[in-house]
């Protein structure tokens, strides 16, 4: 049977619990957590990251974290604690139910727009 997309982001949400820009803020800068920017280029590029972020678009997610792909990026260690975002959460929590079918466990999802409106730390990449 298929799915509408947001039939599918409502299933991931389901599977993969959110973090508030407070919960986020008070464990970013631990070794265990990594935090990752999954949305395009070109919204990196216009509105900036969260400090202490990495962006790996979604189209190579799944590449860069599994351990068996020659994309493989040793950041992604399955023993860390995963914060995803995007704008809104949607694609991040889609993002997150990817790496939890690779065997990751503990993970998150965040909306970008909700971390900026309470403040969050954003750094904008040098031209």
């Amino acid at each position: 049977m298929s799915q509408t997309i947001m039939e599918r982001v409502a299933e991931a949400k389901s599977l993969v619990p959110a973090i508030t820009p407070g919960e986020l803020a008070a464990i970013i800068h631990r070794d265990d957590v990594l935090v990752v920017d999954v949305r395009d280029h070109n919204e990196v590029a216009e509105s900036g990251m969260v400090e202490g972020a990495v962006h790996v678009t979604r189209g190579m997610l799944e590449f860069r974290a599994d351990k068996t792909s020659p994309f493989h990026d040793p950041i992604f260690a399955s023993d860390k604690t995963v914060i995803l975002y995007c704008q809104s959460g949607g694609r991040a929590s889609l993002c997150a139910k990817a790496l939890l079918d690779l065997g990751f466990g503990e993970l998150r999802y965040l909306g970008f727009k909700e971390w900026t409106e309470n403040g969050g730390a954003v750094v904008k990449q040098a031209d």
